[in-house]
Parts: C-alpha cells; sequence; structure tokens
C-alpha cells in the first residue's frame, strides 16, 4: 500500500520520538556485552570515565538513525529506501546497546538529543534531494569519521570495561561495512570542506553530549 505524504511524515515523527525518548529502544541483535558475564570489576570512577564515553556513541546513533531516514524519506528509488532502512535498523541496535551501558552506568542519554535528531535528519533530506549517490558519499564519510572516532573511545575505555569495549568493537565493524556499501553503490566523493564542516559538527557534538 502506498502511504500518503502525510502518512509518511507522521510515521518518522512516531519514529523520531520513539528513538530519542524511548529508553528501552527495540532491537534484532543481541549485545555483544551480553557474551560477557561478569562486569563486576568496574569501580565508580572507571564508570565516570565509560559513562560519557558510551553517551557520546548513543547520541551519534540517534544522529545515525535520522540521517538514513532522512536519506530514505526522499529517495525515488525502492532499493536505495530499503539499503538507507537496513541500515538503519543496524543503527537501532547499536542505539540500544549504547542505552543498556548507560543503565548499567545508571546514566542518562543526552538531553540535547532531539536536537541532533532534527539537525541530522534535515542533513539526509538535504543531500538526498541532490541524488542518491550524493547520499552515499554522505554515509561513507559519516562511517569514515565515526570510524577514526570509534578508534578514539577504545583506547579510551578503561582496560576492565570489556562489555563496553565489545560493544564498541561491533559498532566499528558494521560502521566500516556500511561505508564499504555506500562506497560500492556509488558514492560521490565529497568536497573537502564539506568533510571539513562535518568533522566540525561531529566535534561539537561529541564535546556537547559527553556533558550534556
Amino acid at each position: 500500500m502506498q502511504l500518503s505524504l502525510l502518512d509518511r511524515i507522521l510515521s518518522e515523527a512516531d519514529h523520531a520520538l520513539n528513538t530519542v525518548f524511548n529508553h528501552k529502544p527495540a532491537r534484532n541483535r543481541k549485545s555483544p556485552a551480553d557474551k560477557i558475564i561478569d562486569d563486576s570489576t568496574l569501580t565508580s570512577a572507571d564508570k565516570k570515565v565509560s559513562a560519557p564515553l558510551l553517551r557520546v556513541n548513543h547520541t551519534g546513533e540517534v544522529c545515525a538513525q535520522a540521517l538514513y531516514r532522512g536519506h530514505a524519506f526522499v529517495t525515488h528509488n525502492p532499493h536505495t529506501r530499503k539499503t538507507f532502512l537496513a541500515a538503519a535498523a543496524e543503527e537501532q541496535d547499536h542505539l540500544a546497546w549504547c542505552q543498556d551501558r548507560l543503565d548499567d552506568f545508571n546514566d542518562h542519554p543526552s538531553y540535547l538529543n532531539p536536537f541532533w535528531y532534527v539537525g541530522s535528519f534535515l542533513m539526509g533530506v538535504g543531500s538526498g534531494v541532490m541524488g542518491d549517490q550524493w547520499s552515499y558519499g554522505f554515509v561513507e564519510e559519516t562511517e569514515k569519521q565515526v570510524e577514526a572516532h570509534l578508534d578514539d573511545h577504545l583506547q579510551r575505555l578503561p582496560n576492565n570495561d570489556a562489555q563496553s569495549r565489545a560493544v564498541l568493537t561491533q559498532m566499528k565493524a558494521d560502521e566500516a561495512e556500511h561505508a564499504q556499501k555506500a562506497s560500492a553503490a556509488g558514492a560521490k566523493r565529497l568536497p573537502l570542506a564539506i568533510k571539513m564542516l562535518m568533522g566540525i559538527k561531529a566535534s561539537i557534538m561529541k564535546s556537547l553530549a559527553s556533558k550534556i
């Protein structure tokens, strides 16, 4: 059944509210942290290090959901839409895994997540109206930048936080796969200025999300 524009807008609004405010998000895959039973060695000091990192990654997954769904919302190609929504489903898993760890730390997601969702959705729409290849270009560059920041977070995690490490490691593998698929789909290489602006936006997001 073909949905009307209004129905599609309402569906996206519902997804946005669930992404930002549902503290028990659905997931398709079990968390990699579930394979690691003993988490008792984490001290309160360890948790104070890990929690802001997981909060940043949770916000990153909020942004990823919005970016992918923004692309999917405007594309006219059913295959492209299916590809973006499938990737968004994997990012939903990441969101749930990060939320689980925040719950373990008795911590909270960033209070600025509604702002980041809207901004990322509009970025997805903006690149999407330029054509699918530009959408894939934004995805490829975003995922490459995310991989780099996950590498940094993996180095900063306390050595004994094996559960968070398992989560971020699987996330990194998934992001690399998303970047490869985008490249294979014909991603356009973004101008350097746009890459730099994306990096600045990401730096601001990480700085604010780690604190607020």
